[in-house]
């Protein structure tokens, strides 16, 4: 496993982990590629709707110049406070900083001489500038503004929403350790439920499209493989950095027609993120634990999964004429994956009438009874234009 990016640079090169480079997070990387996938296909597909006339941009009046004001110099010099304030202070505290960078960010250290000095030049570097102002009249245009000029807006309400709800629901998913140290617990850097991210985004993104003109029907099924690559991304950050999203203790002999490698049935995800597991004889690594015994990599499963289920979703998206249909066979597979997985994966269990079920079960229930319910009513429905 590659908690971080020394980790896979130790794989590669040989080099000693452990290093400069352990600030870059092997999760967090495959969450930033996991939302350029998204951003990727979903310019593509906003590409072809627009061609076909489905979606189409609108002119708007925006603001081409704005003088200073002083609510500017106010926000502009709180934000330079809060870098300095944070980067003096990883300066100083390199070696707190590689080891969890989360815990840092996320938290109330700083170098507060250093914040209050930049503040204060801030303000008086911007004032100056106020004042030099010749033009004080606020300048606007009007734009046409297409769906696709809108990816980055897109793409950043989705991260944004999308780790804020993976984050609420994981605190959910465990109150227990949530009540015991509530600060800890919110501000941490790990802990992230994918479908409470999914559901978050979803909602924002919908309210955000909607008030840019842009027909949310058109957008479901826009986002359907979009939503369902970055899915596959993220899960191949949970696998390489060993998160702790594996399945349950595996000691079955691999099966004579499971054909893959045997790291693929059973896995002691070794020098895994959370350090987990037994000690790894003669390591001397900040990770140098694995799981004994060994579990099923259901991180990789969803992986593959996933992969399949976005060629399935790309390939049926020009097929399939009428509108929001796509979405709903997104809910449907997308449930049904999660739903079965689950049975082989590590999560809390739930009363649910009279089985027990994991939170991501439940959803993946209603989300496979939503997707069956509304692709048959967008399918009579009947909706192209």
């Amino acid at each position: 496993m590659w908690p971080d990016l020394s980790y896979i640079f130790h794989s590669i090169f040989g080099s000693e982990p452990d290093n400069v480079f352990s600030i870059i997070k092997t999760f967090g990387f495959f969450l930033v590629l996991a939302f350029m996938a998204s951003a990727s296909l979903l310019y593509l597909e906003f590409k072809r709707k627009e061609a076909e006339g489905k979606i189409k941009g609108r002119l708007e009046h925006i603001i081409i110049y704005k003088p200073l004001d002083w609510n500017e110099i106010l926000i502009q010099s709180f934000i330079n406070f809060i870098l300095f304030f944070k980067l003096a202070y990883i300066f100083f505290h390199f070696a707190e900083f590689k080891s969890d960078p989360a815990a840092i960010v996320f938290s109330t250290k700083g170098h507060l001489p250093l914040g209050i000095i930049a503040f204060v030049i801030s303000i008086a570097w911007l004032y100056y500038n106020m004042n030099k102002q010749e033009d004080k009249e606020i300048k606007r245009k009007d734009v046409f503004v297409y769906p696709h000029q809108r990816i980055y807006d897109i793409t950043l309400v989705a991260a944004l929403y999308g780790i804020l709800g993976s984050k609420l629901f994981s605190i959910l998913e465990n109150l227990g350790s949530f009540i015991k140290d509530p600060l800890g617990e919110l501000f941490s850097g790990s802990g992230l439920t994918i479908y409470g991210g999914l559901i978050l985004a979803f909602i924002m993104v919908y309210r955000y499209v909607d008030k840019k003109g842009i027909r949310p029907i058109h957008m479901m099924d826009v986002a359907a493989p979009c939503m369902m690559i970055g899915y596959c991304v993220g899960r191949m950050g949970c696998h390489f950095s060993g998160d702790g999203d594996w399945g349950i203790v595996n000691e079955l002999s691999k099966p004579a027609w499971f054909i893959f490698p045997d790291s693929w049935w059973a896995y002691a995800y070794p020098h895994n993120v959370l350090n987990e597991g037994l000690a790894i004889e003669g390591c001397h690594w900040k990770y140098c634990h694995q799981l004994v015994p060994k579990v099923f990599p259901t991180a990789l499963y969803e992986v593959l999964l996933a992969g399949l289920i976005t060629l399935i979703l790309w390939l049926l998206r020009t097929w399939i004429p009428r509108a929001g249909v796509l979405f709903f066979i997104y809910c449907i597979l997308n449930g049904v994956e999660r739903f079965f997985i689950e049975f082989i994966r590590v999560n809390p269990r739930y009363p649910f009438f009279s089985y027990n079920l994991s939170q991501a079960q439940i959803i993946a229930l209603f989300l496979i009874a939503t997707g069956i319910t509304g692709a048959i009513i967008y399918w009579k429905k009947n909706i192209r234009d």
